[in-house]
Parts: structure tokens; C-alpha cells; sequence
């Protein structure tokens, strides 16, 4: 099951890839490789919420950063 799911968001990162990269191939280099390495995170982030369905996401983290916060209101 989780081979499944990260093969399918594989083949959705690789369509994306595909269908931005002549827009992106007509920038500069550093425009290639900040979308390059955007592409690399999402696709290491979606893997590990495959394959570690409980780990917390990026809400839970920005509940944790302003709970702190919460008595100085």
C-alpha cells in the first residue's frame, strides 16, 4: 500500500515537473534550482507522510509556536 502511494505522488511530482519546466527553463539558473529543490522537498515531505501517517503537520507546528505566545495576550 505505501509503495502505491508513493509511486503515485511520484507520477503527479514528474507531471508537474514536466508541465512547469518550460516556463522555468527560460529563467535564470537560480530560478531552476530553487524549483528544483522545491519539487525534491514536497516530494521527501509527501514520502514521509506516507510513510509516517502520524507525524504532525505544519499547522500542529504552528500551534505549538504560538501557544507559547498565548499568555503575554
Amino acid at each position: 500500500m505505501k509503495i502505491g502511494g508513493i509511486a503515485g505522488i511520484t507520477i503527479i511530482l514528474v507531471l508537474i515537473f514536466f508541465s512547469e519546466w518550460p516556463r522555468v527553463k527560460k529563467n535564470k539558473g537560480k530560478m531552476k534550482w530553487t524549483f528544483i529543490s522545491l519539487m525534491v522537498v514536497n516530494w521527501v515531505l509527501a514520502v514521509l507522510l506516507v510513510m509516517f501517517p502520524e507525524m504532525p503537520g505544519p499547522g500542529q507546528l504552528i500551534d505549538f509556536i504560538y501557544k507559547s505566545f498565548e499568555p503575554f495576550w
